[in-house]
């Protein structure tokens, strides 16, 4: 008989905890939102500190230009799914007027009281949303409790946590969030992205190149390594103006790539000369400044190389810019680790989500129901399994070589069912593998860490022979 999953144990305890508070309507509201996320598509946060890029990465995940949305000069946090029609919901004030106009979202947030203001849900048509709900957090302040920053994130199943650099004091709100009495030292639902990838690279048309080898070093770092599934870089505002590109921004960026490379090269050196009144450019002042709103001086750099190199139209410049900004490489990282997992993911929010309540209303009954959840995720096979396949990915685990490529596939890395993991004769390979990783794990010849990472593919195949 095959054991339960994780998101089975899960949903049973909250039938557990739905009949414990059935009296108390504000425990269950709560509870319901917490379950809904198993109907839904994967929930994905964009969080970092203020100015890092959250917004910016937001639209360049959705299509579109739908973030920020701010109530009274503060940032609320915002949900981006999926949708027929552009839709508004400000939970605690009611619906908002909601408009596309050309690939930007207009919602009218005048005199609305912000401190009334818990949340916005937003339906967008996007292609880029059917999978996958894009969460805009408010940032997050480098002094953020452990307990405020889990607040703020209670709704996501995964994060992808920007960082301007990856130094000390830019990943202590990361830490603050990985501090949590329930599954400590397994932030399996966390990518970590080097926003804003072309300032490790001074700026230079090769920085994405730079800040992917910046990434390659820093991911096998304790650091980072302990913070996450993975450290990649992205210029969101690139991948954001490669997305949403026109066809009058595409004209006048081929008008830049006409003028003779001196003279571009020396109105780009600074924001101040390529916006200035007087120009020898071929572009009004005003028209300059939105371009440089839109793709920075990287991007303008970056723009005009490649139109030169022969991307001299729309599409053809869109999916170059897009391609070097590195959105494609953190879509797929998303798909990987997140998509691909979403049931277990979903299952570890629910279940953090679910000791909210316990902690916060304490009933007869709770503290019992508390004890099964810690055991629930102690014991949760697929977390360890994941953290698994990102450190034989990232080359953090210490299985020997000749093993690693078996590891990726038996751990789910080319997919989750069993024929992915062993092959199409997989009910009689999964005997053979559970013997051999079984061996594996007691073998002194490996080190402890290689012998625990062999017993988590033993368990995997425990389940696997199970079927």
């Amino acid at each position: 008989m095959t054991p339960p999953t994780t998101a089975e144990q899960t949903l049973a305890l909250y039938d557990r905890a739905l009949e414990l508070y059935r009296d108390n309507p504000r425990a269950t509201a709560w509870l319901h939102r917490q379950l809904a996320r198993f109907s839904e598509p994967l929930r994905l946060a964009v969080a970092g500190a203020a100015g890092v890029g959250r917004s910016t990465l937001v639209n360049a995940l959705a299509g579109d230009e739908v973030a920020p949305l701010e109530v009274g000069g503060r940032q609320v946090p915002v949900s981006y799914r999926g949708g027929t029609e552009p839709r508004a919901l400000a939970h605690g004030a009611g619906p908002l007027p909601a408009e596309r106009a050309g690939r930007r979202l207009r919602v009218d947030t005048t005199g609305l009281p912000a401190e009334q203001v818990e949340r916005i849900e937003v339906d967008w048509p996007s292609r880029s949303l059917r999978d996958l709900v894009v969460l805009d957090t408010p940032p997050l302040p480098a002094d953020v409790t452990p307990r405020a920053a889990q607040g703020m994130l209670t709704d996501a199943d995964a994060v992808v946590y920007l960082v301007r650099r990856p130094a000390d004091a830019d990943l202590a709100p990361l830490r603050a969030l990985h501090t949590h009495t329930l599954g400590g030292g397994l932030p399996v639902h966390t990518l970590v992205a080097l926003a804003r990838a072309d300032e490790l690279g001074a700026g230079r048309v090769d920085a994405l190149i730079s800040a992917r080898q910046i990434a390659r070093r820093r991911r096998r770092e304790p650091s980072l390594s302990e913070l996450g599934q993975d450290v990649l870089p992205v210029a969101g505002l690139l991948a954001a103006a490669g997305r949403t590109l026109t066809e009058p921004e595409h004209a006048a960026l081929v008008a830049l790539a006409r003028v003779d490379r001196p003279t571009l090269e020396a109105q780009l050196l600074s924001a101040d000369r390529f916006t200035r009144a007087e120009s020898p450019l071929p572009l009004d002042a005003g028209a300059r400044a939105h371009l440089l709103g839109r793709f920075g001086l990287f991007g303008l750099r970056l723009a005009t190389t490649l139109v030169r190199r022969g991307a001299a139209t729309q599409p053809a410049l869109a999916a170059e810019l897009v391609q070097r900004s590195g959105l494609g490489e953190l879509r797929e990282a998303i798909s990987l680790h997140f998509i691909e997992r979403e049931d277990v993911l979903k299952a570890r929010a629910a279940l953090l989500g679910l000791d909210v309540v316990l902690r916060g209303e304490p009933v007869p009954g709770a503290e019992l129901l508390a004890v099964e959840l810690e055991a629930v995720l102690a014991g949760a096979h697929e977390l360890r399994e994941l953290r698994l396949l990102s450190a034989l990915r990232t080359g953090r685990s210490t299985l020997p070589e000749t093993l690693r490529e078996e590891a990726v596939r038996l751990a789910g890395g080319d997919g989750a069912d069993p024929v992915a993991r062993l092959g199409e004769d997989w009910p009689a390979q999964a005997q053979e593998a559970l013997w051999r990783w079984r061996s594996l794990a007691e073998n002194p010849v490996l080190d402890a860490a290689a012998r625990q990472d062999a017993a988590v593919l033993a368990r995997t195949c425990e389940g696997l022979f199970a079927q």
